[in-house]
């Protein structure tokens, strides 16, 4: 049974960095994509960042473009998101999601679509 653990969540000031981590298990196909989404009170679910792991290409939602980076340790079956500059504005709660498909130059990214999800974790940015 594939399963996603997410970790790293917590309170930071303005400005501050957290990374993220998440461990995947349970993996039986050769390439997926997988990312990090994020959802605020009384909003909907929106992508972050992901990667597709057939060739490593990646999105980045606009608003976390130059603050937001996503790794992998492939040997790990584990994701990363560093943030860095957080704003108060990026307080919700992120999801690691995992689909089982892969395309060549398309880290899909919208939440509808995808297979698995972690339990979430909080992070709130707040003075």
């Amino acid at each position: 049974q594939l399963q996603l653990v997410e970790s790293g969540g917590g309170l930071v000031q303005p400005g501050g960095s957290l990374r993220l981590s998440c461990a995947a298990s349970g993996v039986t196909m050769d390439y997926y994509t997988i990312g990090w989404f994020r959802q605020a009170p009384g909003k909907e679910r929106e992508g972050v960042s992901c990667v597709s792991t057939i060739d490593e290409s990646t999105y980045y939602a606009d608003s976390v473009k130059g603050r937001f980076t996503i790794s992998r340790d492939n040997a790990k079956n584990t994701v990363y998101l560093q943030m860095n500059n957080l704003k108060p504005e990026d307080t919700a709660v992120y999801y690691c999601g995992l689909l089982e498909v892969s395309y060549y130059g398309d880290a899909v990214c919208e939440w509808r679509s995808y297979d698995h999800w972690g339990q979430g974790t909080n992070i709130t940015v707040s003075s």
